[in-house]
């Protein structure tokens, strides 16, 4: 599929424009996200309308606590991301250069119907970067929509500021992952630059309605230090306000870092406390054992709204118009009526015998 942003160079290359890595491309060529290529003289998406699978799960798991609790959402992704990360979770996907991983096709009115038909409430846009494959994403938003279903991307942000106002247009939701806070870790781990991220964050919070909660992998030795994390949370809490949520989830060793150890419960109770400490009100621990850290607490009254125990939902007090059931102040967040049902289930969904 032909796609917009990119322009022709003096010197006979192509320019993608849509994220801040600007490929420049010989006929042939792929970007480094490898799904977007010069063809033709133009750049096209290789990868729309195929996927590398289709999944029911929490969207707790995305992870948004403040989105439509307890509810279900249909994920996706396809291949390939614009990132680098020596210590990506998802490599397999993300890191695919081998087509045959889009093994499952699904036009988005397709997709917009199987979520229907399953329950889903909204549809998520994970596993590699949505960003890259924009064009399908924000065309299946679209059917969704029309359907009365609600739209996810989870992202890390990297996105020259016109593709970023046309896709996020049609984005209910967001997590945003804040992979470090410093230009050097981005450089040396990512391959990126960290105030491409920042400029999304601020973008989307004080310039759109997109509900936006922010994730960060704690990596031992690497962005965990109580300077780069109270640094980290300052500017959270003064340019995005005290109301984003923030999820700091666990390291495994994975991909082109397996020498790294697993970050330690405790090291993620500690940036919880320095996050709060410096006036973020709802602060997350992920990919580890913790009902108190997973469970939401009202910032008015410190009572008990919404109790987790890794993606099930117990002890529920927010009323159906998002406000705590105990002092009545308005919490944060996307609330449609009481919680759903949905639990800790993860439903693989094939998409041929779905359509």
């Amino acid at each position: 599929m032909g796609t917009r942003y990119w322009h022709r160079l003096s010197d006979g290359r192509v320019q993608c424009d849509l994220c801040p890595r600007e490929c420049r491309l010989h006929e042939g060529q792929r970007g480094m996200c490898f799904v977007r290529a010069r063809q033709g003289d133009q750049v096209v998406l290789t990868s729309y309308g195929r996927s590398s699978g289709f999944c029911v799960d929490p969207i707790e798991k995305k992870p948004l606590n403040h989105f439509l609790p307890g509810s279900s959402v249909f994920s996706f992704g396809t291949a390939g991301c614009n990132l680098a990360c020596r210590f990506c979770q998802n490599w397999d996907i993300s890191k695919s250069r081998e087509q045959d991983t889009l093994a499952d096709a699904a036009s988005p009115e397709a997709i917009a119907r199987t979520a229907q038909r399953l329950g889903c409430a909204s549809v998520a846009f994970t596993y590699n970067d949505p960003v890259i494959f924009a064009e399908y994403a924000m065309d299946t938003a679209d059917a969704c929509h029309a359907l009365g279903i609600r739209a996810v991307a989870v992202t890390a942000g990297y996105i020259n500021p016109e593709p970023r106002a046309e896709f996020f247009r049609h984005m209910d939701a967001a997590n945003v992952d804040l992979k470090g806070f410093t230009e050097a870790f981005y450089a040396d781990l990512c391959a990126a630059r960290l105030a491409p991220v920042l400029d999304t964050l601020r973008y989307l919070v004080r310039e759109t309605d997109v509900w936006v909660e922010i994730t960060t992998l704690l990596i031992p030795g690497r962005n965990d230090s109580d300077a780069e994390i109270d640094a980290m949370t300052r500017w959270i809490a003064s340019e995005l306000g005290p109301d984003v949520p923030l999820h700091f989830t666990a390291f495994h060793p994975d991909f082109r870092m397996l020498d790294v150890p697993p970050t330690p419960a405790a090291t993620l109770s500690r940036a919880r406390e320095i996050a709060l400490a410096n006036g973020v009100r709802y602060v997350y621990t992920g990919n580890v054992r913790d009902r108190r850290g997973q469970s939401t607490y009202c910032h008015a009254c410190g009572a008990l709204l919404i109790e987790r125990d890794w993606y099930e939902l117990g002890t529920y007090r927010v009323t159906d118009d998002g406000r705590c059931g105990a002092c009545g102040v308005r919490v944060p967040g996307v609330f449609a009526g009481p919680p759903g049902r949905w639990g800790s289930r993860r439903l693989p969904v094939r998409m041929a015998a779905s359509r």
